[in-house]
């Protein structure tokens, strides 16, 4: 130890009579039985744990202790009085360091110190003061006692507080592993392997949202508490803006339009529900969306790929799409450009609104008269076409959305 403790500074001004210290050394064992029964006895999460064998380490542990403190005292003259406190303290933290490990808090192990000090001093109180000690050692000694046993008490809080910052480092690093093998698409076996190594409990479904890194935390602070997270090789929102990934758990149904108000206002994408094995498909639905320039709406919901499945499973073949639309279009493919537009324009409103005229001329902002005009011209085009079944099929696809924008020439 660089520095000496207060309980050594202060062992080293005592001067304990070598007839008591042996006194005291001959009443160890019944003072650790006495303080083992107190702590029983006081401290309930204690009450039924002390026994057989459990007890009798307990016991020994305390004498050790208890000796420790005396050697401490006994040896205030030597050169290096810390050194019985040094295995003490390693103790103590190794004690605390056991009650994280075993998931209990260290309110117990305190009380059960404080417990130990109170019987402990009540009982070599005693024989300190029959062995003729003055006053004032008395009050040093108690002083030295209760200094010593404030020092196993922050040893333990460390071991305590270290457990707990190594295991919950062990299980960051599993999570995160986890997250990966999710996103990946990694083998079920491979992911109960990890799941169980994480100590995270599997869900019936996950869900994949997607959001700006910048808007992690906050959201992150109103979900499941088993949520994942990660910030991997993940696609842009923007310029310089970063994207996180959460795998959301069991939010079909009822609690998906629950999280859907979580998210308002944070630029989020939602993926389906999927069994959480086979997450990796939301994962992959939620980016295609995005890719597809896909955005949330300008009033701050979040963007619902189950409100897009259209869209999604229209762009899962473009250059097909692109076919298909050249194809049933090759009709206007000799008049104008502007011309034509104006026909293919009309044609889908005329499909999507089946052909409610009123509604076709509200949609498109022209007298009804236009759109039968229009509509005259069409059917010129495409004669009896336009009431072939397939070929409506194939133009309400065709046509259902505005075509993708070109791409410019490097």
């Amino acid at each position: 130890m660089s520095e000496r403790s207060a309980a050594t500074r202060r062992a080293a001004r005592l001067e304990l009579d070598e007839r008591v210290a042996g006194a005291l050394r001959d009443q160890l064992p019944l003072l650790a039985e006495r303080t083992v029964t107190a702590i029983t006895a006081e401290v309930p999460s204690y009450s039924g744990a002390l026994t057989g064998q459990m007890r009798d380490k307990i016991e020994n542990a305390v004498q050790v202790a208890l000796g420790t403190f005396l050697q401490l005292v006994e040896r205030s003259q030597a050169a290096d009085p810390s050194t019985p406190l040094v295995s003490a303290l390693d103790a103590a933290y190794a004690l605390g360091s056991g009650e994280a490990r075993s998931g209990r808090s260290m309110d117990a192990l305190l009380a059960a110190y404080r417990v130990g000090a109170r019987v402990s001093w009540r009982e070599m109180s005693t024989t300190t003061v029959q062995g003729g000690l003055s006053a004032a050692t008395v009050a040093e000694f108690a002083e030295l006692m209760f200094a010593y046993i404030d020092e196993l008490s922050a040893a333990s809080v460390a071991g305590h507080a270290d457990e707990l910052a190594s295991v919950g480092r062990a299980r960051r690093r599993n999570l995160e592993r986890l997250t990966r093998q999710l996103l990946a698409g990694e083998p079920e076996e491979v992911l109960l392997r990890s799941a169980d190594r994480a100590d995270w409990p599997p869900p019936q479904t996950l869900t994949v949202v997607l959001l700006p890194r910048a808007n992690l935390r906050a959201a992150l602070a109103l979900l499941h508490q088993h949520t994942l997270e990660s910030g991997d090789d993940l696609p842009t929102v923007g310029p310089g803006e970063e994207l996180a990934v959460l795998l959301v758990p069991d939010v079909h149904d009822d609690r998906r339009r629950q999280l859907a108000r979580v998210l308002h206002g944070r630029r989020a994408v939602m993926g389906p529900a999927r069994p959480w094995t086979r997450v990796v498909s939301s994962y992959q639905r939620a980016t295609r969306a995005l890719s597809l320039g896909l955005r949330p709406p300008g009033d701050g919901a979040a963007l619902d790929t189950e409100q897009h499945l259209a869209e999604l499973v229209l762009s899962m073949d473009t250059e097909g799409l692109a076919d298909l639309r050249a194809r049933v279009l090759a009709p206007l493919a000799d008049l104008p450009p502007g011309t034509a537009d104006r026909l293919a324009e009309t044609l889908r409103s005329w499909l999507l609104r089946h052909g409610r005229r009123d509604d076709v001329a509200a949609d498109l902002f022209v007298h009804p008269q236009t759109v039968r005009y229009r509509m005259g011209k069409l059917r010129e085009l495409y004669g009896d076409r336009l009431n072939d079944p397939a070929t409506v099929l194939d133009l309400t696809l065709a046509l259902a959305f505005p075509p993708p924008p070109e791409e410019e020439p490097d």
